[in-house]
């Protein structure tokens, strides 16, 4: 049998014949071109390729997850939906995540409503990082990379060709955890009108561990017990729907959407709480334009959450005072109705946020292009707990009452090309952000935890603030031939601190414990006089290809200096100052303060063709991670840093055939932070096949995740706190066969067998 060596895009070429549907002469509407003669533009941001997200969204219901092979990107482990983007080390607030050009909050305080949460996988029409320099156009109030999210654009019919009606229908299983879902879109259009509808539901049971990973069964609820290795609180249920509509003329794009979310549960192992219900509604309006100088685009927005959380099915829902008092554990169950009972804890947040932006491309010549743009926004957000128990919690804490936060940005981008070789992009920034909160009370003032000190405190203060803030980032490309590129970049990006970091107030162990997005198990106390952080990064692409990219090689160092990085101390609630004697080894509190740190790294990248075979093609495809934090004050390591990291995919692609095996090595996790008893994990490797074969209109993918059914700690999934009294799992770590105990990271999930169909009509 011979072989000879052939160009990786044949092998393409002849997947995507067998999967264009027939009669698909539909078009579907791209952003307006200002000119076709312009190289491509700065920087060259990563874009998850189309077939890639196909075979990842069977696997995965975390649309999050669709980023993993991109470089410089890790996911934080939270509920089964709702995983934490992180690029190059810095993650959740410090990125800017837009989803169809509107930026949204995690109107929680533990972050289990990220913008990424709200779009299902199957709804996914582009989605693109800027891990290096992010250009000031794309976004601001941020010091790492840019995530947008784009959802399928509009189709529209072909000129001449009347009206047209076609959809897609989809449904998905995996073996682990029993997940299982549905989706469907479907389009009528015209060559000038467009009317779409996507929705998507899915739900899932716990996922199990490799092995036994713990030694207790109880949850703290009457009859239910979990096995050894199950983990935990990581079930879920969701529903998703978008609705719009799109007109277009000539040189005009005029489109609506309407958005809604039921999340009926997602549960976390890393909280002490869990999502029982989160309702969000959206409404995003776009008019696109075009005009013989460039383009313009207006946006206009509104979102509003309803979120509430409390203990879940695997977590103890009665508590009383019987023992200690509020949240301790009794030696004898409290049932309902005892006189010193409280019904489980619930906590509400509901959010309001609008916003509002208008940016044009303007051509200045053949080789200028200038940006520029404005952009407003309003975040509303109330955060409280109801009272519970009788008499136990009698009133409502208010956790954040009347919480603002408000940007209003302009900016400026200049792109020239100097010649063939060369190519420039330089950017401004500014943005005013503006905070406020309203006063706040305890579930009792001369309650447990100094609740009347500390609230006083609070409320006696000025809670406002303001914060003018300024961006810029200089970026260049060198072409040094037709298969080398330089890209490299500097960069000044400015953040200022979110609600949850400035006004929790509480120093109450128990009320501290429910501001935690970071899944660490700790306590969190908010700051009102942070300063904004500011970041300092150099960074560089060397893009080795050929010149129709059938192979290319990249290698992405990069270099950030943060002022004022937000990270935290231990505190003492007592005396409501730092602790002077830190606890090792055990949960604890801390408040939010402001440190120096540092980070570095390297991402590598690349792909190549191996052979043409009479079983298809071959290829090979890696990708590499580095990234080392330092909080240059304590000489500690930064928070979650994933560790080196590398993933070989060797490919096959043969007519309808796309097939798959990847290799996953994770290095151990031994530099941690000290002050957030961050537990080390150890270095593991994993082993995925997937595979997928593509009809005229029908796909089937499948595929097998952790082959070999290895036990893993995830290096970002954070402390086990998915059963039992989680309450109690706070300062001590005394062993009762109820209370989870510091030490134990959250596993990742063990063998599971998928697959997914989908139908084009």
């Amino acid at each position: 049998m011979g072989y000879r060596i052939r160009p990786l895009a044949a092998a393409v070429a002849m997947l995507f014949a067998g999967v264009v549907p027939a009669g698909a002469e539909t078009q579907q509407l791209d952003d307006v071109v200002v000119s076709a003669d312009r190289i491509r533009p700065m920087p060259e941001a990563s874009t998850v390729a189309p077939s890639r997200q196909q075979q990842l969204r069977a696997a995965s219901s975390d649309t999050a997850s669709l980023l993993r092979d991109e470089p410089g990107v890790s996911l934080y482990g939270t509920g089964g939906v709702s995983s934490l983007p992180a690029i190059n080390g810095l993650a959740d607030d410090r990125l800017r995540v837009k989803v169809d050009g509107m930026d949204l909050i995690a109107s929680c305080p533990n972050h289990m409503n990220p913008a990424l949460s709200y779009v299902d996988p199957s709804n996914v029409g582009k989605l693109t990082v800027y891990a290096g320099i992010t250009p000031v156009s794309v976004g601001g109030d941020s010091i790492g990379g840019t995530i947008v999210a784009e959802t399928r654009a509009p189709q529209f019919a072909a000129p001449g060709q009347g009206t047209i009606t076609n959809g897609e229908i989809g449904t998905f299983y995996r073996s682990n955890n029993d997940a299982r879902g549905a989706n469907l879109s479907a389009t009528l259009a015209t060559e000038n009108f467009s009317l779409w509808y996507n929705g998507a539901y899915s739900k899932a049971d716990n996922y199990t561990a490799g092995r036994n990973f713990k030694d207790y069964t109880a949850t703290g609820r009457a009859g239910r017990t979990l096995s050894r290795d199950e983990v935990g609180s990581t079930g879920y249920e969701t529903t998703n729907h978008v609705l719009g509509f799109a007109l277009r003329g000539e040189k005009n794009l005029f489109e609506v959407s309407l958005g809604f979310q039921n999340m009926a549960e997602q549960n976390f192992p890393n909280q002490r709480m869990d999502l029982l219900d989160n309702q969000q509604k959206r409404f995003n309006l776009r008019w696109l334009g075009q005009f013989d100088w460039g383009q313009l685009e207006a946006r206009a927005y509104r979102e509003k959450v309803d979120h509430l959380m409390d203990f879940g099915r695997d977590k103890r829902y009665w508590y009383g005072m019987d023992s200690g008092g509020p949240g301790a554990l009794n030696p004898t169950p409290c049932w309902p109705l005892g006189p010193n009972c409280a019904a489980g804890m619930p906590m509400r947040t509901k959010s309001d946020t609008t916003g509002a932006s208008l940016k044009a491309d303007i051509t200045l010549g053949q080789n200028d292009l200038l940006r520029v743009g404005a952009e407003a926004q309003r975040y509303e957000l109330d955060d409280w707990w109801p009272p519970s128990g009788g008499g136990m919690w009698p009133g409502t804490f208010a956790n954040i009452h009347n919480g603002e936060r408000d940007r209003n940005a302009l900016f400026a981008e200049w792109e020239r090309v100097y010649s063939p070789q060369w190519m420039t992009l330089l950017g401004i920034r500014y943005e005013h952000v503006r905070m406020d909160a309203g006063k706040v009370q305890g579930y009792n003032p001369a309650g447990a935890g100094n609740q009347g000190r500390d609230a006083d405190a609070f409320n006696a203060r000025d809670r406002s603030r303001r914060d003018d803030n300024w961006d810029l980032a200089a970026l260049a490309r060198y072409t040094v031939s037709a298969n080398q590129d330089i890209e490299i970049g500097i960069a000044r990006k400015v953040r200022s601190p979110g609600l949850y970091e400035t006004y929790p107030w509480s120093t109450w162990q128990m009320a501290a414990l429910m501001n935690n997005f970071v899944g660490d198990g700790n306590g969190y106390v908010g700051n009102p006089d942070l300063k904004p952080e500011k970041a300092y990064t150099l960074s560089a692409t060397f893009d080795w290809h050929a010149t129709d990219r059938r192979w290319e090689f990249k290698a992405m160092p990069f270099y950030t200096h943060i002022a004022d990085y937000i990270d935290a101390i231990q505190w003492d609630g007592t005396t409501n100052s730092p602790r002077s004697v830190p606890l090792r080894d055990q949960f604890t509190v801390l408040r939010y303060t402001n440190q120096s740190a540092r980070l570095y790294g390297l991402n590598l990248a690349g792909q190549i063709p191996l052979a043409s075979t009479d079983f298809g093609a071959l290829g090979l495809k890696g990708v590499l991670n580095y990234t080392h934090g330092k909080n240059r004050d304590t000489g500690n390591g930064l928070y979650n840093i994933m560790p080196l990291n590398a993933k070989l995919t060797l490919t096959q692609q043969f007519g309808g055939w796309d097939n798959a095996l990847e290799i996953i090595g994770v290095a151990a996790k031994n530099r941690t932070s000290d002050p957030r008893n961050e537990m080390k994990t150890s270095g593991y490797s994993l082993v995925n096949l997937r595979g997928s074969y593509s009809w005229q209109r029908l796909r089937l993918d499948f595929g097998i995740e952790n082959l070999f059914d290895r036990y893993y700690e995830m290096p970002l999934g954070g402390a086990y706190l998915g059963q039992g009294t989680t309450m109690s799992a706070s300062m001590n770590n005394v062993p009762n066969g109820l209370v989870p105990l510091w030490g134990t990271v959250v596993p990742g999930m063990g063998r599971s067998l998928y697959v997914g169909v989908n139908l084009k009509f």
